[in-house]
């Protein structure tokens, strides 16, 4: 494969300020992810719903950003990154705003549904960030800026249970969309517009069944703890949508300008990128649905540490912390040894901390301990993985490219949650009335996160490096406007 070759670039006016930005609206689509996790066990009774139903306002931001990503890539190649970007960002404060003012279950649906569109933003802003920037800082601001993902939902949890016990419900989705007025403003008047639009056609069938395939399939997994794997409901979507998927990716093979170029995407430095996002992807989710729920466990179990929400929460932050100060020197480490390397250290690494949690399980402390280090090996794999798939995409593609490996992370996380709600729920012991999960049960979603993210550092081993020669310290040709 011959790598794309860079022209000079043109960089904004103020590339620091304009990056800053760009974070700042990935943080604040991404904490929109989290924000309603405190809120689960109250929502049936704040909208008037059953808990079956409730639980699709967690779902569907997860549907939709699965969509949203590759879709927000392909227009941004097609129109121009800083206008997608705006229009998620308008996005994000039209559905933060509906949901503020939902007090019944399908306007906030439909809100949470805009919320979790809104998520192009971030790979869009990754594809962005090295057209605007010099080439020194380049690494560094994908770096940031890819950390956005998993620092905005560590921050989220926290936050929202804050927000969620000191007032108002309604108070965490106007503080959203006040955060979504301000990254409106920010991407209107301080991201450069940069000639960057590549006119074509968009391929409306393959975006109708691109959209109708992930939706089933990851319907069909996400909802698999609460139906049962062997449910007809569960094998029916999942067969489906990868039937769908399948049928889809024979039309796209013959578009002249599909939604996803999947020969690009099949080629060993994209396509191992992408298998090893799914594999670092689950096992950011595993701990961040363990952890919490170990913390929040009742001391009557043995293993339980007795931690309110808002506690568990604050135990927690200090990873998202790590994670963002960690964006330096997971740059330094792509420029020194290069991002298949980094990928691999993040890989191992997150490996690493799911041993640390399974061994330390009694105090939150060590749990905290532990988490911090799944959390700077996040920061250290997401860091890495933009940055080869920039490296081996045309400068055309970079969006959808960049969005394809965003959804295939979110695949990851779906699936983990899954897997994590599954095994929680298969062994389990009476505590007064109820059943709650085993200490081995744990222990387990440690050893499965682990081996996930071994399994991950696998698959990045077999990723060329030729594929990251290139672009090591470039960035993409770009004009950008007065």
């Amino acid at each position: 494969m011959t790598n794309p070759q860079p022209g000079p670039i043109q960089v904004a006016r103020n590339p620091v300020l304009a990056v800053v930005a760009l974070c700042f609206g990935g943080l604040a689509a991404a904490t929109t992810q989290t924000m309603v996790i405190p809120l689960q066990s109250e929502l049936p009774l704040l909208l008037d719903a059953t808990p079956a139903d409730t639980a699709w306002v967690v779902t569907i931001t997860l549907l939709t950003a699965a969509v949203s990503m590759p879709l927000a890539g392909r227009l941004a190649d097609m129109f121009g990154k800083q206008r997608v970007l705006v229009v998620n960002a308008v996005t994000l404060l039209a559905g933060s705003a509906v949901c503020a003012l939902s007090d019944t279950l399908l306007p906030m649906l439909v809100g949470r549904g805009l919320q979790g569109a809104a998520m192009g933003f971030i790979p869009v802003a990754i594809s962005l960030v090295r057209e605007i920037v010099p080439p020194r800082l380049a690494t560094t601001s994908v770096a940031a800026m890819s950390a956005t993902l998993g620092v905005g939902g560590a921050i989220g949890l926290p936050l929202s249970a804050w927000i969620a016990e000191a007032g108002d419900w309604h108070a965490l989705f106007w503080i959203a969309a006040g955060l979504a007025a301000l990254v409106t403003a920010a991407a209107v008047f301080l991201v450069p517009h940069v000639h960057d639009a590549h006119r074509g056609r968009l391929d409306v069938p393959g975006v109708v069944g691109l959209a109708v395939g992930l939706v089933t399939l990851l319907v069909g997994i996400s909802k698999a703890s609460t139906w049962g794997w062997g449910d007809a409901r569960t094998v029916g979507a999942i067969v489906a949508g990868v039937v769908v998927l399948v049928v889809w990716g024979a039309y796209e093979l013959r578009q002249d300008e599909p939604i996803v170029d999947l020969r690009t995407s099949a080629q060993r430095p994209v396509l191992l990128t992408n298998l090893a996002a799914v594999a670092i992807g689950f096992g950011m989710m595993a701990q961040s649905i363990v952890v919490p729920q170990l913390l929040q466990a009742p001391t009557a179990t043995g293993y339980g540490l007795g931690q309110s929400i808002l506690e568990a929460g604050l135990w927690m932050a200090p990873g998202g912390l790590v994670m963002m100060l960690l964006s330096p020197v997971s740059g330094a480490l792509i420029g020194r040894a290069g991002a298949k390397a980094t990928l691999v250290l993040g890989a191992v690494l997150l490996g690493g901390g799911y041993l640390v949690a399974f061994a330390l399980m009694g105090a939150a402390w060590q749990l905290m301990i532990a988490s911090c280090i799944a959390a700077a090996a996040v920061g250290i794999g997401y860091a890495a993985m933009p940055t080869l798939i920039l490296d081996a995409v045309p400068p055309r593609e970079a969006g959808a490219a960049v969005g394809l490996n965003s959804l295939m992370r979110s695949f990851g996380t779906t699936l983990s949650a899954a897997i994590m709600a599954t095994v929680l729920t298969s062994d389990t012991q009476p505590l007064g009335s109820f059943e709650v999960p085993t200490e081995h049960a744990f222990q387990l979603c440690f050893l499965v996160g682990a081996v996930a993210a071994f399994v991950g550092a696998a698959i990045a081993l077999g990723i060329p490096r030729r594929a990251e020669e290139p672009q090591a310290a470039g960035a993409p040709s770009a004009a950008v406007s007065a």
